[in-house]
């Protein structure tokens, strides 16, 4: 029996900045992700990094799995998250931006949202020492739909190179900046050699779905335990696909 493979969104895990701060619902409290992770295991759900979950999304497996993303490789993942991963014995991916090792969200700058450490080359080599998974978030966080082409391509297939060299790691899956992507950097990711693409499309994902965009389910700071669960368990995210 084909079943759903709901894809969680993270970005932050840390304590939530003050109510009105922009983007305020990107950041996870430490104590409501640990429930999260809890409740999965309890239910029975295995948490998996997107090249832990290449079975299921090829139709090899069956059985109950979520797969776990973070975008932008925030070290308060690897302090805050990682533990907790660890503890219920799941795996997740981080993408990273290749050129904002040790750096912060300085794309989100405009927006008025807090400034973020994001992690080092060392605190990337000690998430995958803990048999997690890095992905691919672009060179610079870079809206793709507004580049030429050949940059695009440097963007998506740079990252790549980056981090494998960094890292000394393969590098499998990518995820779209803002979740802004066409047809053509589809292909662009195929091209460059990976086997699966994110986006911010919101829904659970199935077997035999376009593998270069895969559907997520947004975990947000709002979201109590029993909206978690009926965005993971029902149709709650399907009908926005």
């Amino acid at each position: 029996m084909k079943r759903t493979i709901p894809i969680l969104m993270y970005h932050q895990v840390d304590t939530p900045p003050p109510s009105g701060t922009p983007m305020r619902g990107l950041v996870v409290s430490p104590a409501s992700f640990a429930r999260q992770m809890a409740m999965l295991r309890l239910m029975g759900y295995q948490g998996v990094s997107m090249r832990d979950l290449e079975p299921w999304l090829r139709g090899e497996r069956h059985d109950r799995v979520v797969g776990i993303t973070f975008d932008d490789g925030y070290r308060n993942n690897l302090l805050q998250a990682l533990p907790v991963l660890r503890h219920n014995r799941f795996t997740a991916t981080c993408y990273a931006v290749s050129n904002a090792f040790g750096g912060s969200n300085t794309w989100d700058a405009a927006k008025g949202v807090p400034r973020a450490a994001l992690m080092d080359k060392p605190d990337f080599k000690q998430w995958l020492s803990a048999g997690m998974d890095v992905g691919a978030h672009t060179r610079h966080h870079l809206d793709l739909t507004t580049l030429d082409d050949a940059t695009a391509l440097t963007e998506i297939a740079g990252c790549k190179t980056d981090l494998e060299l960094a890292l000394d790691a393969e590098v499998r899956h990518f995820c779209y900046p803002y979740g802004h992507f066409n047809d053509a950097h589809q292909a662009m990711v195929a091209q460059a050699g990976y086997v699966s693409a994110t986006t911010v499309r919101r829904g659970r994902a199935w077997p035999g779905d376009d593998v270069f965009a895969l559907p997520r389910v947004l975990v947000s700071q709002s979201n109590h335990l029993g909206h978690f669960l009926a965005k993971i368990t029902t149709g709650y995210e399907d009908r926005h696909r």
